[in-house]
């Protein structure tokens, strides 16, 4: 019975190990995404104000 606890827990911790790789891995991929889009959204803002004209959005369709 003892030899079997001992395989189960080897196996657990192998789990917890795979998971904490895991998460550490996609806590980095979000840090990089997170910079990312901090990024595109300061250079839509400079592109923005460095037009001089209205966003897209708030344009006039040219058939008016």
């Amino acid at each position: 019975m003892s030899e079997a606890l001992e395989e189960r827990i080897a196996h657990l911790v192998r789990a917890v190990d795979d998971l904490s790789d895991v998460v550490t891995r996609q806590g980095r991929e979000i840090d990089r995404m997170t910079r990312l889009i901090a990024m595109l959204a300061e250079r839509e803002a400079e592109r923005e104000a460095g037009s001089g004209e209205a966003p897209a959005a708030n344009a006039r369709p040219p058939h008016w």
